[in-house]
Parts: structure tokens; C-alpha cells; sequence
């Protein structure tokens, strides 16, 4: 029986960042999906899981996202990627976090996500109303390792007292459940809200 549900921000319960990398893209000429290819080259090493973990902030971080965009074929500085990264909530995805906790499973959340605010003050109050929702949050800049480090993981499953296989996890990476999975973990591959409901729901025993 699952005692715990564990859930990635962007992308699961935010849209996902890849639909605003891609307007930028078609805007600037780029071929679609480069920021993506960009951040999937020497992954546990460059710039992008640099700033995950908080080994560089964004000065730092714009040069050297925007060096290694060039040797890829066309430059694109890191700030501009930042701006790209607040994403829209999902409220069919936050009713199902209420669902899931009231029904008495514990909650997580695990974002690989960069110091700073949500933008503007409304915005980082929404945000933060969510993050309240969780017994625990696993943020890679506090704690200096990301998904899909294991060890990532395993914080999440001592905040919350329980084993891998107590667990369901939700992402929007195939990358990132990889590892969940090895571990023992129920693992949802989220590709829309709808499925996500359904497929939570599947595991879970809602209707």
C-alpha cells in the first residue's frame, strides 16, 4: 500500500517551461527544442545543473549557459532562459494535491529549481501557498544535489519516514524517473494534467 505521493513543481504542477523555451525559439530563429539540447549536454555538469545546485548565481550562470549555447551553434544568454521559467498553475493539478493529502497520503514536493522569486509579489504568494501544502519540499539550490542524483531521493523519503516503495512519483522527465523507478518507486510520467489525474488515479484507487 502507498503511504506517499511525490510531486515535481514545473511541469506537473506548473505547465511546463518547455512550451515558453519554444515560443522563444520560433521568436529568435532558433531550431525547436535548442535550449533544451543545450541543457541535455554534459547534464550533471553545465551551467543549467551548476545553477540547480547553487554553484553559480545568474551573473555567472548567463556567461556560461550563453558560451555553451554557441559552441551548439547559436548563443543564448542564461538570462534570457531564466525568463522564460515561471510557468502557469496547473488548478486541476493543486485540487488533486488537496485530494491526495485529504484522503491521507503524505506529500512532497522535489523541484530542481534556482534561487530567486516567482517574479512579482502576487505571484510568489500564489507559490507559495502551494509549497504550503507539502509536509516536505526538496529544493536542489538548499539542498546541493538534484534529480536525478539518487541521493535527491532519498531526502525526500527521510523528510517524509518512509521507504521507496511507500512512494508515487510524479514528473515530467523520463530522465528524472529513471532513477526513482531503480529505487522502488511507483513513477507517472506526466504529459498533461488529464493524464496525470487518471493515471494518480489508477494507482491510488480514485474514481
Amino acid at each position: 500500500m502507498k503511504k506517499a505521493v511525490l510531486w515535481d513543481f514545473g511541469g506537473v504542477i506548473l505547465s511546463s517551461p518547455f512550451e515558453a523555451f519554444n515560443h522563444y525559439e520560433a521568436l529568435h530563429g532558433l531550431p525547436a527544442d535548442f535550449i533544451r539540447s543545450v541543457n541535455a549536454t554534459n547534464p550533471h555538469d553545465n551551467a543549467w545543473a551548476k545553477l540547480e545546485r547553487s554553484d553559480v548565481q545568474g551573473a555567472e550562470f548567463d556567461a556560461l549557459f550563453a558560451d555553451e549555447s554557441e559552441a551548439l551553434g547559436h548563443r543564448v544568454p542564461g538570462a534570457a532562459v531564466l525568463g522564460l521559467l515561471s510557468g502557469e498553475v496547473r488548478p486541476e493539478m493543486v485540487a488533486l494535491l488537496d485530494r491526495v493529502k485529504a484522503a491521507g497520503y503524505k506529500v512532497a514536493c522535489l523541484t530542481n529549481n534556482v534561487t530567486g522569486t516567482f517574479g512579482s509579489a502576487e505571484r510568489a504568494a500564489e507559490v507559495g501557498a502551494i509549497m504550503a501544502r507539502f509536509d516536505a519540499v526538496v529544493e536542489s539550490s538548499k539542498v546541493g544535489c538534484r534529480k536525478p542524483e539518487p541521493r535527491f531521493y532519498e531526502i525526500a523519503c527521510e523528510l517524509l519516514q518512509v521507504e521507496p516503495t511507500d512512494c508515487v512519483f510524479l514528473d515530467d522527465l523520463g530522465i528524472n524517473l529513471k532513477p526513482a523507478a531503480a529505487m522502488g518507486m511507483t513513477t507517472i510520467k506526466v504529459t498533461s494534467a488529464e493524464a496525470a489525474i487518471r493515471d494518480l488515479g489508477a494507482v491510488l484507487g480514485f474514481d
